[in-house]
């Protein structure tokens, strides 16, 4: 019998600086995950974290590591042809078949962008599989945009409207300014009946980028949201992501909406 806690190791074969804190590792890797799945990675004698997974490929998988704490200052340390210990995937993610021949809205907040980097991925190879992709991406600041360059293609996509913005100006800044709240009520619906909105970012980001979307008239049964920033040891041992009688690592980190709004602070 397989101890679900004993991780496997894998090479570190490139790595991305997003920002001063946010490094993207791609690692040698045979695990096949969900859009929107986690991982655990751990470094012996110093401690595990749970990671979204921001991309995978055959052969393959990207994660995306903000410097936040003991295990992630270690990781930031690492260089290619490194190992890491990896155990995974977790949680239920999203759904491809759900978004295919369909309007989908993705509004991502900072590090929330991770999650969905695949399927934004996915559409902007396969263009066909959808009807549109309205792209409304927010960051505090310009030097806290992750991407930037897949961004830039993106935008380079017929079927994407990309809307990137920062939430104040700044001296040379020629961008959009503001909350990605704000953008939302500007978004043109082709077909209410085929229109699907995924969320991701930070708690109070999701809240209120959902309320907007509630304003126009979206049933809440179009919208998903994911509390990958609950996620713990991933196998709802610890409780520390569990919501009253939720064990979010176990039933999520992907929820509609439907559900979501019963655990949202």
């Amino acid at each position: 019998m397989n101890n679900p806690y004993i991780p496997k190791k894998y090479e570190i074969i490139d790595i991305q600086h997003q920002t001063d804190i946010d490094y993207t590792y791609r690692l040698a890797c045979d695990i096949a995950p969900q859009n929107g799945q986690f991982v655990e990675v751990s470094i012996p004698k110093i401690g595990e974290a749970p990671i979204s997974i921001s991309d995978f490929g055959p052969g393959y998988i990207d994660m995306t590591i903000r410097r936040v704490g003991k295990v992630t200052n270690y990781l930031h340390d690492l260089k290619i042809g490194d190992s890491m210990f990896l155990r995974g995937p977790y949680g239920n993610g999203f759904s491809l078949d759900q978004y295919k021949g369909k309007h989908l809205m993705i509004t991502a907040g900072g590090t929330g962008l991770a999650p969905v980097k695949s399927i934004i991925n996915h559409f902007h190879r396969n263009p066909q599989e959808i009807k549109k992709l309205d792209l409304l991406i927010g960051f505090k600041s310009s030097k806290d945009i992750l991407f930037a360059e897949e961004i830039e293609a993106w935008k380079k996509n017929e079927k994407f409207n990309v809307i990137l913005t920062i939430d104040r100006q700044e001296e040379g800044w020629t961008g959009n300014v503001g909350l990605v709240t704000q953008y939302v009520p500007a978004l043109e619906v082709l077909d209410e009946d085929n229109l699907e909105v995924i969320i991701v970012g930070p708690p109070m980001m999701m809240k209120f980028t959902g309320l907007e979307y509630l304003k126009r008239n979206i049933g809440e049964e179009r919208i998903w949201v994911s509390f990958e920033r609950k996620m713990s040891c991933g196998i709802g041992k610890c409780g520390h992501c569990k919501i009253d009688e939720t064990y979010v690592c176990l039933e999520g980190p992907v929820f509609n909406y439907v559900k979501a709004k019963q655990l949202m602070d």
